[in-house]
């Protein structure tokens, strides 16, 4: 009789968290940052039908990279339970912090498990809030941890060499227009110190804009609006032109469907 095969608990998941990385490594990196009037998020993806970024209720929104078929399950999810709960409670009870903590049960759940593989995910849930000192930034690691982030956070490939940039540079008050360029510098940084030209066109951004009169506060931003937007000083206020309808509800087609981080 052979002797059964022994890995110890520690190594397990130390594998487990290994591979996870890799495989969130694999993607495309995405920045998420506060501006005066909101939360703004900013990845390269070539995809127009793939989104790394959606609306999951009024005020927030989630952000992620790796799989995409494993965190388009993790958004279906968050836009059933914001749904079902502010349905059987009120819209206010949706909160960034709840669905974070939904999320990191899952998430941890899954890992530990050793019945599957680790989700090859990382996940951003963002809310904004009335004023800049309610924004809340979380960031959920592939092992269910919740990271509470100010200011700015970047996840994905790349994430901490543009963690670095962008803390060295990002200040509060600045506006989307200044915001958005930094982000874009950032996500233009090779891993060899070099940089490169992302095209408008290869860009997929999204605010949270506390100052829109509508109870939904997402709203992505494409065509004009955004080459208007990267070519400004940064004195310049946003303007609705190019922007397209709100993502969200599953209803609606190619609501914040994640993005293919490949």
């Amino acid at each position: 009789m052979s002797t059964p095969f022994y890995v110890s608990p520690q190594q397990a998941m130390a594998d487990r968290a290994e591979y996870a990385r890799k495989g969130i490594a694999r993607g495309r990196s995405l920045v998420v940052l506060q501006y005066a009037d909101g939360i703004v998020f900013v990845g390269e993806n070539p995809s127009r039908a793939l989104h790394k970024f959606s609306e999951i209720y009024d005020r927030i929104g989630f952000a992620a990279a790796g799989k995409y078929n494993e965190y388009e399950n993790l958004r279906i999810g968050g836009v059933r339970y914001a749904d079902l709960r502010g349905y059987t409670y009120d819209r206010d009870d949706v909160t960034a912090r709840g669905l974070a903590n939904v999320y990191a049960q899952t998430l941890g759940t899954i890992f530990s498990s050793n019945a599957e593989k680790p989700y090859e995910v990382e996940l951003v849930v963002a809310e904004v809030g009335t004023t800049p000192d309610g924004d809340q930034i979380y960031r959920l690691p592939h092992d269910g941890s919740i990271v509470d982030e100010h200011g700015s956070v970047a996840v994905g490939g790349n994430a901490e060499q543009i963690s670095t940039y962008l803390d060295q540079r990002h200040q509060d008050g600045m506006t989307l227009a200044e915001a958005l360029k930094l982000a874009v510098q950032s996500l233009s940084r090779d891993t060899n110190g070099s940089e490169r030209e992302i095209p408008a066109e290869r860009l997929e951004v999204a605010v949270l804009d506390r100052t829109r009169p509508q109870q939904r506060k997402f709203k992505r931003i494409v065509g004009r609006q955004l080459e208007r937007l990267l070519g400004e000083d940064g004195s310049a206020g946003e303007s609705e032109e190019g922007a397209e309808p709100d993502a969200g509800s599953e209803a609606e087609s190619d609501s914040g469907s994640g993005s293919a981080g490949e």
